[in-house]
């Protein structure tokens, strides 16, 4: 198993991320991940491809549908070039309140879309890389014109993998038919991932003759420690706010629905449509917190981290963003005994 690392995409923490992935290369991270929430997530691994020269670099994850195939296609393979063949791209369909009422884009068939999505961009690849005709015709997206001012050209390391997120079936089959890896919302528990994504990824990979090791699963997890218990109980509430945000979105519901807690999932999302948000956290009890995240002292975090997702993810990342600073060597020993 691989620890990573989240890397802040604010405008802020963005001209500082020069240093921090020279940081969290130097402290010995796999990887490092960019969202895409408030902020851009291909910018801040624009800056950290420039100054590392071994972690991968990845958007966990970046919103497929607002942006055409072709958008995404020059954007990776950018970064791919740009980093020596160190990115994953990491897809997301987002859901379809956000998709329709924030983005202003159609919403239709996101796992068929998305396998087309994906079709697309790999048949872009393959013009720009060959030099072939581009001449893909699918359910949703028809590219048929590249000329040479237009074509980028042939890279080093042009297969680009991919990552997309998910939380229901369909989607985890799909990224056991035709992905690289998957990666699994931070709202999760190890019986969710068992007995919901690792079967459908398995299914995806058998109907496509692939081996289901040849899709990795990754995930940013909900760490609780802490110096003393003032920094503790701060880190537990946090997760409390965050799990209950999530938990509240009916989509999420099949997560909730592993544990028995399907009555909490509708109360959260009672709360939430009359804009309780304040209200909300209290709903998240230690069980729940006990599931939903790994709680250990700082000597003991990472070997905490080993213990439940050793078998189960093939890569990990802390929720938080990692910050260089007085907190290095906690995030070295967590490195060493993930890694170990």
């Amino acid at each position: 198993m691989k620890l990573d690392a989240a890397v802040a995409v604010d405008a802020a923490h963005l001209r500082d991320v020069a240093a921090t992935a020279r940081a969290a290369e130097e402290l010995g991270f796999a990887g490092l991940w960019a969202a895409e929430t408030q902020h851009n997530g291909f910018f801040p691994l624009v800056l950290a491809a420039e100054h590392t020269s071994r972690v991968e670099l990845g958007t966990a994850v970046a919103i497929a549908f607002p942006r055409s195939p072709m958008v995404m296609a020059q954007n990776a393979w950018d970064l791919q070039a740009l980093s020596g063949g160190r990115f994953l791209l990491g897809l997301g369909t987002q859901v379809k309140a956000h998709i329709e009422r924030r983005y202003g884009m159609a919403w239709d068939a996101p796992v068929a879309r998305l396998r087309d999505y994906i079709g697309a961009l790999r048949a872009i690849w393959h013009s720009w890389q060959t030099g072939e005709k581009l001449d893909y015709h699918g359910q949703f997206y028809q590219h048929t014109l590249m000329t040479p001012f237009f074509n980028p050209g042939p890279i080093a390391n042009p297969h680009i993998p991919i990552y997309i997120a998910g939380v229901n079936e369909g989607l985890a089959r799909l990224a056991g038919e035709t992905c690289e890896g998957f990666h699994v919302h931070p709202f999760h528990s190890v019986a969710y991932i068992n007995q919901v994504v690792r079967p459908q990824v398995v299914a995806g990979a058998s109907r496509a003759g692939r081996a289901p090791g040849d899709v990795a699963l990754v995930s940013s997890v909900f760490a609780i420690t802490g110096r003393n218990a003032a920094e503790i109980e701060a880190a537990r509430d946090a997760a409390r706010e965050q799990i209950a945000f999530y938990a509240s979105t009916p989509t999420y519901r099949v997560v909730l629905a592993c544990h028995g807690w399907e009555d909490i999932g509708e109360q959260l999302s009672r709360l939430a449509a009359m804009k309780r948000w304040s209200q909300m956290s209290a709903l998240v009890g230690d069980e729940m917190l006990e599931v939903f995240t790994v709680q250990a002292p700082p000597d003991r975090i990472g070997a905490a981290l080993r213990a439940r997702y050793t078998g189960v993810l093939d890569r990990v990342f802390c929720y938080m963003p990692y910050t260089p600073g007085p907190l290095d060597e906690l995030w070295r020993a967590m490195i060493a005994a993930v890694h170990a």
